[in-house]
């Protein structure tokens, strides 16, 4: 049997469901032809910022970044420093490079594909800032182990992270959030939370934009929640 370090992306299960919906438009399609393969993150080998940017500089890591309105957000926020996003879903892909181009933002580099594979290939301690914001709760009990908040996923994020680097996760949905609660109570020795009261997890800090998913909880009557951890 091979053996397999903690949070090896190889031993953990895939963490989403389809890849696509509706065709894209024309316009869409032609990003994803054209931008998508300037901006994509290399297929194999260490991603590093000095190979992604030409240059070292703080790196910023967005698991599922949906149609990229944060991604882009602190992208623009932040010129000096570099963003990975990963999304599996092709339309939310089309969404971000639309944004990509829009914001002329050249401090940008997406996969079109599972997180954890780029993650996995990331050097230990290189990234700044993580980011998990409403992943796919998959609500039932049976699928618990395919949802991005388990102890797998969350060693290899706190291995990437670099001491005094920060996670951010936010979730509208009860069931993931006790999920996460309980998942995250067993890795205090990795993580501070970030909070002094109810006000630090029930309103969205500064620099943290609203997002589509998030808008359309808050339509919905959701309540959303916000979680700022610190690598120990």
């Amino acid at each position: 049997m091979t053996a397999h370090k903690q949070g090896d992306p190889t031993t953990l299960n895939r963490l989403y469901g389809r890849s696509q919906g509706k065709p894209l438009r024309a316009g869409q399609q032609h990003l994803v032809d054209t931008l998508l393969p300037q901006i994509a993150v290399p297929e194999e080998g260490q991603v590093t910022a000095e190979r992604l940017f030409g240059h070292d500089c703080p790196l910023h890591f967005e698991i599922g970044f949906g149609g990229g309105e944060h991604l882009a957000y602190r992208a623009d926020l932040l010129p000096d420093h570099g963003f990975i996003g990963a999304e599996p879903f092709l339309n939310g892909v089309a969404q971000a490079l639309t944004h990509v181009r829009d914001g002329a933002l050249r401090n940008v580099r997406i996969q079109h594909g599972d997180a954890l594979q780029v993650l996995g290939r990331i050097p230990d301690g290189a990234l700044t800032m993580a980011y998990l914001l409403h992943p796919d709760p998959w609500p039932k009990a049976r699928h618990a182990k395919r949802r991005m908040m388990n102890d797998g996923p969350l060693d290899m994020i706190a291995a990437k992270l670099k001491p005094g680097g920060e996670f951010r996760f936010g979730t509208d949905h009860p069931v993931y959030l006790r999920h996460a609660l309980m998942v995250m109570r067993r890795h205090t020795h990795q993580f501070e939370w970030l909070c002094e009261g109810p006000k630090d997890f029930q309103q969205r800090p500064g620099g943290w934009p609203e997002t589509r998913y998030e808008a359309k909880a808050r339509r919905l009557g959701h309540e959303v929640w916000y979680f700022r951890y610190r690598r120990r």
